[in-house]
């Protein structure tokens, strides 16, 4: 692996999370100073820019609302056109830990992508049910796909190095659960390195989960046909610069 630029932006995909971003924000700005936080307004109809920007982030805004892999692909391209060679995901609910960031960084010392895994022995976070049944299966599979075992292949906390941004910044997937699934395959068949980081997940700032039974069965066919669409698709090429 070559030495990691630690010249970071955190990326933070937001709609109509008005409530949470702010603080989302301030934490970041806390856990990591050094780095540019980013948040893509993703099409939102409330005051989620405009609070980010209050709180001391820099805001792309979307004309309208393109999903999470839509909103992270404009920040992938946000970070080559600025020289940017790590891009941190963070939710904008709170969830996500911005004290961990420094450790993903550090992880790409040995890889091109780390993941904040959930169930990985840290914390409580838990998910019951088909849910959870779908994870352990799309884990095992994705696991062999990149060649090392991973506990937690839809989370959106990730740090992404030099090659990986290269990467995404022409391939990163728009569709449903593309930010995560396909994202990892895409990663792994270009023959990217992707470690996971054990991590704890906090309670969401703003908002209510769904855990609703036919939610969660529509959740386990989405994602295997992710998969499965990822796994056809052709291969996408990391393109090498002199």
């Amino acid at each position: 692996m070559r030495p990691v630029d630690h010249s970071v932006l955190v990326v933070i995909p937001a709609l109509n999370e008005e409530e949470s971003v702010a603080d989302v924000v301030r934490d970041v700005r806390l856990g990591i100073p050094s780095a540019r936080c980013l948040v893509v307004d993703d099409g939102s109809s409330d005051r989620t820019g405009e609070r980010a920007r209050a709180a001391g982030a820099s805001v792309l805004t979307l004309p309208y609302n393109l999903g999470v892999g839509g909103a992270m692909r404009a920040g992938f391209r946000f970070a080559r056109s600025n020289g940017f060679s790590i891009v941190v995901q963070v939710d904008a609910d709170g969830q996500h830990d911005p004290a961990a960031i420094l450790q993903l960084i550090e992880g790409l010392s040995s890889a091109d992508l780390m993941i904040g895994a959930r169930f990985a022995g840290v914390g409580d976070y838990g998910v019951r049910g088909p849910r959870r049944w779908a994870m352990r299966a799309l884990a095992a599979l994705m696991s062999n796909v990149a060649r090392t075992r991973l506990t937690d292949v839809t989370s959106g906390f990730k740090a992404a190095g030099p090659r990986a941004v290269a990467l995404f910044a022409d391939n990163f997937p728009a569709e449903y659960l593309g930010d995560t699934i396909e994202a990892l395959v895409i990663a792994a068949r270009a023959g990217l390195t992707i470690r996971q980081l054990p991590v704890a997940m906090r309670k969401r700032q703003a908002g209510t989960p769904s855990h609703h039974p036919i939610k969660a069965a529509a959740y386990l066919t989405r994602a295997c046909a992710a998969f499965a669409l990822a796994m056809i698709r052709p291969r996408a090429r990391l393109e090498t610069r002199s």
